[in-house]
């Protein structure tokens, strides 16, 4: 007998063949391919390694937080605008910036330029509410402006006050504020240097600033600047940096400033600056100070009555062969005053009523006098 080939039959067998092949060739891709490891093995499990205590300065930065968190508060200002066409008066957002509480009164002390400009500053506290605020006082030469909140309920607690003038460079710092607006951020660093001055070109320049590392960043103005015990030392107030951002420089008005300038700002709204009772100028002095090659304050003109009248400072004289200098001031109870910033910063120092020892050079000879201070302008 004689098998005759059927080609469909053999056709459709070959193409089951293919097709079943096909199918494992891809079974077993698909089990290569998957992620993990064969079923045939067990997933190892990773245990959770035992930390330890803290160590004792991670405790203390932590403690200091918790602590201080609550008197710190985020501060958004605005200002108003009137439309052209409608006449309406609507608020835009101006800034945000930081404060601190000074006193249970709702006192809240900031930087002078976080709130220059602004119609408006809402306060918002670290629990959340807001408040809107008041402004009490302001003392552009010294970078501060005290606002005030009426806080019913909960009042968060002052922040408690330490001293700058015992400050010592390399010893740690931290600052608490809200950076390009992230709310509550801790920073930490060293004193960097002392006595540093800053401005002078949008207004007046700052002296006795503290200079530090612990990075501050636009949001962080107003903020506390505290030491290792949680003791506020300073007002975070700037940085110095080409692109605006944190370059490891930045600055703090001390701690001693703001206390003889806050009281004040809250008595009667303004700062009134010790004066000597004399007339100076910046373009005057700068030719007078060529003129005789005395590096120091020229006094142009004596206030009758004043402190400097009694003590017997001179001016200038106008004669007919021009101008003749009169006391140029090279150092205020010891301590050089070889530009205006200087002489204003040595008299910052002290209060009305004190008596300061001015020594003064006319005409090649120096002598000292006694100069009582007066309220100045």
């Amino acid at each position: 007998m004689q098998y005759q080939n059927h080609p469909h039959s053999s056709d459709v067998f070959i193409k089951r063949v293919f097709a079943v092949g096909a199918v494992a060739a891809v079974l077993i891709l698909l089990w290569h391919w998957q992620p993990g490891t064969p079923a045939t093995e067990s997933t190892p499990v990773r245990t959770i390694a035992a930390r330890g205590d803290l160590a004792a300065d991670e405790k203390s930065t932590i403690e200091l937080f918790e602590k201080s968190r609550d008197s710190v508060v985020y501060i958004t200002t605005a200002e108003l605008v009137r439309n052209v066409w409608t006449r309406d008066v609507f608020s835009v957002p101006k800034g945000t910036g930081s404060g601190f509480i000074w006193d249970e009164a709702g006192h809240v002390v900031t930087n002078f330029h976080v709130i220059a400009g602004a119609n408006e500053a809402t306060v918002k506290l670290a629990d959340g509410r807001d408040y809107k605020a008041a402004l009490v006082g302001a003392s552009q030469v010294h970078d501060i402006a005290v606002l005030k909140i009426g806080v019913g309920f909960k009042r968060p607690p002052p922040v408690p006050v330490g001293t700058s003038r015992d400050l010592k460079v390399g010893q740690k710092v931290f600052a608490i504020g809200n950076p390009f607006g992230l709310d509550w951020t801790l920073t930490s660093g060293i004193v960097s240097a002392l006595d540093r001055s800053l401005g002078g070109q949008e207004g007046p320049a700052v002296e006795h600033l503290i200079q530090t590392d612990a990075a501050i960043n636009p949001g962080n103005s107003g903020g506390p600047l505290l030491d290792s015990a949680g003791r506020l030392i300073g007002i975070n107030t700037a940085i110095y940096s080409p692109s605006g951002a944190s370059a490891g420089i930045g600055f703090a008005v001390p701690v001693d400033t703001v206390m003889r300038v806050v009281p004040e700002l809250i008595k009667q709204g303004k700062y009134i600056r010790p004066a000597l009772g004399i007339e100076i100028d910046q373009q005057m002095n700068e030719q007078l100070a060529a003129l005789t090659g005395t590096a120091g304050v020229a006094v142009l003109r004596v206030q009758p009555g004043s402190g400097a009248d009694k003590a017997g400072l001179q001016g200038v004289s106008i004669t007919a062969n021009g101008v003749i200098p009169g006391d140029i001031i090279v150092a205020i109870n010891g301590k050089d005053t070889d530009s205006l910033s200087k002489l204003f910063a040595r008299l910052d120092d002290q209060k009305v009523g004190d008596i300061v020892k001015v020594r003064v050079i006319n005409q090649g000879k120096a002598r000292e006098v006694d100069v009582t201070l007066q309220p100045g302008n």
